[in-house]
């Protein structure tokens, strides 16, 4: 691939590129490993996620923040990616990792009440080592 040519690809996946609102970054602390994070805390910047996306830079993902703590789901519509997703309690715990297909309706939801969730490029989690009882850490408040 030229690096004409791999530019312009990396262009095209960034939200700005694909007419999405740029959300704002924060860098987490996800175990030992730190994270790029855009951080989607309204209705319509959760409800959009990374629809449309067609790539994540490295250790770059989504930190979905809500408003109380609640159990989430969240499908793959118009999301060409393949993600994990890691469901987070208010003490940044991580409760569950679930690997999600791109394109897919089915629901992943979090086995219980939840104040973040954040989604990496498929197996993120797995090839750093990050397991249930990780802990993210800071985390914004809602």
């Amino acid at each position: 691939m030229s690096p004409v040519f791999f530019m312009l690809a990396a262009v095209a996946a960034t939200p700005a590129a694909l007419g999405q609102t740029v959300l704002p970054m924060a860098e987490l602390s996800v175990g030992a490993h730190r994270v790029q994070a855009e951080i989607a805390r309204t209705p319509q910047a959760r409800s959009r996620g990374l629809m449309e996306r067609r790539g994540l830079a490295r250790d770059h993902g989504m930190l979905f923040v809500f408003d109380e703590d609640e159990p989430q789901c969240f499908w793959m519509k118009n999301t060409p990616l393949p993600l994990s997703i890691a469901f987070i309690d208010a003490r940044g715990r991580i409760v569950s990792i679930q690997d999600m297909q791109p394109y897919a309706l089915d629901t992943h939801c979090s086995p219980g009440p939840v104040r973040y969730a954040l989604e990496m490029s498929q197996g993120w989690f797995n090839r750093a080592g990050i397991s249930v009882r990780d802990t993210v850490s800071p985390l914004p408040p809602p």
